[in-house]
């Protein structure tokens, strides 16, 4: 995923991340730096998940970010002016 949209949209991934896994405390978010890989070794830890299945639900939520964005940058800025 794009460095520049996960700095760009942290604090929401960083919600995003506390609400479907809140056994994990903010600092352990913030220590990640965004990285998913990272993301996905602190689930491991505290969930016991299998490598390729913490891989697999960071990578669906962070696309869901990268989605996003994709869609905001495809819409015109103002719709009423002409092209």
């Amino acid at each position: 995923m794009n460095k520049d949209v996960i700095q760009g949209k942290w604090k929401e991934i960083k919600g995003d991340l506390h609400k479907a896994w809140a056994n994990v405390s903010d600092d352990e978010w913030e220590k990640t730096k965004g990285d998913a890989t990272a993301i996905a070794g602190v689930l491991q830890q505290k969930y016991g998940m299998a490598k390729e299945d913490a891989s697999k639900k960071v990578s669906a939520l962070m696309d869901k970010y990268l989605s996003r964005t994709r869609e905001s940058l495809d819409k015109p800025s103002d719709p009423n002016r002409k092209a």
